[in-house]
């Protein structure tokens, strides 16, 4: 038994599980409160929504229908893995449902066969749809299971539950079939969840060899010199020395240089650019005449990702 968090705490939990959160406008509000209260809650209960299309199944469980309105659920786990948040407090996900079974979530023992619907399980559920046709043959991709994998072990972990407490609409309610289909093994999602709640709620990383160091561009103030110096190469043509694009791009992230003319060629918009770097840092007369010396260069390349040779 647990008292729901906030909202913004709920939203934090999955996304502190590694789970990839779309938040849908007005989920924080949207509920059935006025209908009936919204726990203590026990447990998490996984449903499939029959239905085919992310923006339409998000559409169905958020208003749900006439004789059913939404949400129809908190979270909608799509095919993608992604969780859309489009409730938060009472919603119309579970209904009835057998109160064997509810004493069996709370003791987080297997729960038995359910046959008859008496207990109102909206009150006492947490509640997941998952994007499938629900015909038995549409399957559950990886990413999707990892999603549903990781909502249950981020509620569980908070509220200090284990796997158990995690349940199937098919095992709380007398007829209903879901979730099924390829690809989803429960037996093997309780042990998934199992195994992340004894370990950290961040979600691995990556393995492997280590990444070098990013290594900055290496302009040679020489050859830059020479570019500049000399008449530039027609549009078209190769450039004088590749160099001058990595000081065009400076100016041009400076605000010196329209991106037009950032074409690795050491023209006169690029010499009118420098030019003006170098008066931005005090030089007059000679010393800003838009051809590179040292002490301004290295500047620029201190300020802007680049190292500079002579």
């Amino acid at each position: 038994m647990a008292t729901p968090p906030t909202a913004a705490t709920f939203r934090q939990w999955l996304r502190d599980e590694g789970v990839t959160v779309v938040e849908v406008y007005g989920w924080e509000s949207r509920n059935r409160n006025a209908k009936g209260p919204w726990g203590p809650v026990h447990g998490v209960m996984i449903h499939h929504t029959v239905t085919r299309g992310t923006a339409n199944t998000v559409k169905i469980v958020r208003d749900g229908y006439a004789a059913l309105p939404g949400p129809l659920c908190h979270g909608m786990i799509a095919k993608d893995g992604k969780v859309h948040l489009v409730g938060y407090g009472r919603a119309n996900h579970a209904g009835l449902g057998d109160p064997d079974v509810l004493r069996a979530v709370i003791a987080e023992t297997r729960p038995p066969a359910d046959n008859e619907a008496t207990v109102d399980g909206n009150r006492a559920f947490y509640g997941f749809e998952c994007e499938n046709l629900g015909d038995g043959k549409d399957p559950w991709p990886e990413v999707q299971i990892e999603a549903i994998v990781r909502v249950i072990a981020a509620l569980a972990r908070h509220h200090k539950w284990s796997a158990r407490s995690a349940i199937r609409h098919l095992d709380w309610q007398p007829g209903k079939v879901d979730p099924r289909g390829p690809g989803m093994d429960w037996d093997d999602v309780l042990s998934r969840v199992t195994k992340r709640l004894a370990g950290a709620s961040t979600p691995p990383q990556p393995t492997g060899p280590a990444l070098p160091k990013p290594t900055k561009p290496v302009v040679d103030l020489s050859k830059l010199i020479a570019a500049a110096k000399s008449d530039p190469a027609r549009s078209g043509t190769p450039v004088t020395y590749a160099g001058v694009k990595t000081v065009e791009a400076a100016l041009v992230d400076a605000g010196l240089l329209s991106k037009t003319y950032s074409d690795g060629h050491y023209g006169t918009s690029t010499v009118a650019a420098y030019a003006a770097w170098q008066k931005r840092l005090g030089y007059t007369g000679k010393d800003a005449d838009g051809i590179p010396g040292k002490t301004s260069l290295t500047k620029l390349g201190d300020k802007h990702g680049f190292q500079v040779i002579a």
